[in-house]
């Protein structure tokens, strides 16, 4: 079966609603797992990343609700809801 970015970032979301978290290296070893490596990368920073198409459509279904925190590596929702 062939994966879409939309896919992706579908099961981030609904990883999210259900948890109220994601941490990006879970996601990122389950990304590979059940979607493809080809959903990753290794960033210039030299660490893994998620593909840049995957974060911009988990945005679009956020919708700005919720935040990276770039100290824990994690989204989470903002205070403006309630997962």
């Amino acid at each position: 079966m062939e994966f879409s970015a939309e896919d992706v970032a579908a099961w981030m979301f609904g990883e999210l609603r259900n948890a109220g978290v994601l941490y990006q290296a879970a996601a990122i070893e389950h990304i590979k797992v059940h979607f493809g490596e080809r959903f990753v990368y290794v960033n210039e920073n030299g660490n893994a990343s998620i593909d840049k198409e995957v974060k911009k459509a988990f945005k679009k279904l956020h919708g700005g609700k919720a935040a990276w925190d770039r100290d824990a590596f994690y989204w989470g929702w903002t205070s403006a809801i309630k997962a």
